[in-house]
């Protein structure tokens, strides 16, 4: 498949540079709920991007206060000077969608704004509930709600296996930041804590943490594929995981290495993977 050209919404072109995966997602999804789809990634992205615009964390908190506020009702003007958050109130409404779990995800980015430790392995699993998993569930939600209300555990694991494999992508950019996204539980197993790992002077010991923490990744992957191919209707909504066992059978081969070489697979097999999940719903 070739990269499809950008079509003429404004926010669809800022999407493909901001999520490639979202972004060709969107395009492999029914033409009719690419909008709605579009605003719910665009938004994640935004969240996601607000560590990289700041300098020190209050200014990131505000910003994150900005998007509770909105969602919250008290701040709906400022939506008429801002497209992303015009467009995404517009997608609450037209779809019904609940905005509880867009507020929870831009409270649990609070967590990126700092160099706190990841505490427990449940931790991670919360924090990932909160954006990966939540996400997976709206853009479900959207497709068909119907669909979306029996893969509501599916979506879960799937989010987790996500955000393993994108913390994995981002290790480089989150330990030039100071930031350690594997559970203090991994490292302290493997006998290392937050500034041994970020000093990752001891290669085999951080290996060690780094392959526990892609095999975390690949055990919830694998629940994810015992609760079945999800339904065709939702499939879209699962088209960014498409990559993800890729990146994490990666990472377990290559342990400590991943701190120096990309494990991201080249554009062309994402969007290959992408297309075989979509016509045989394999994950």
């Amino acid at each position: 498949m070739a990269d499809a050209q950008e079509g003429p919404d404004p926010l669809l072109a800022e999407l493909r540079e901001a999520d490639r995966d979202r972004y060709l997602a969107v395009l492999l999804s029914p033409s009719e709920h690419r909008p709605a789809l579009t605003a719910l990634y665009l938004f994640n992205a935004e969240l996601a991007r607000v560590r990289e615009r700041i300098s020190e964390p209050l200014p990131g908190e505000v910003r994150l206060q900005y998007w509770r506020d909105l969602l919250e009702g008290s701040e709906h003007g400022e939506s008429q000077r801002n497209p992303l958050a015009a467009h995404l109130l517009q997608t609450l409404e037209t779809y019904r969608l609940p905005a509880a779990p867009l507020i929870g995800m831009s409270e649990a980015r609070i967590f990126d704004l700092y160099d706190d430790p990841m505490g427990s392995l449940s931790e991670f699993e919360g924090y990932a509930g909160e954006t990966a998993s939540a996400l997976i569930q709206l853009a479900s939600l959207v497709l068909d709600s119907g669909k979306a209300a029996a893969a509501s555990t599916a979506a879960g694991h799937a989010g987790v296996a996500q955000a393993v494999a994108g913390s994995l992508l981002l290790m480089s950019r989150h330990r030039a930041n100071g930031q350690v996204f594997i559970p203090t539980e991994i490292l302290s197993a493997t006998g290392l804590d937050r500034e041994s790992f970020l000093i990752a002077s001891d290669r085999d010991r951080v290996g060690n943490a780094i392959r526990a923490f892609a095999g975390f990744g690949r055990s919830h992957l694998e629940k994810f594929e015992v609760e079945g191919p999800v339904a065709r209707e939702i499939a879209p909504a699962y088209l960014p995981i498409a990559s993800c066992k890729n990146i994490l059978v990666k990472a377990e081969r290559l342990g400590e290495n991943v701190l120096d070489n990309s494990i991201q697979p080249p554009q062309w097999k994402r969007q290959f993977a992408m297309m075989r999940s979509l016509l045989f719903r394999k994950f």
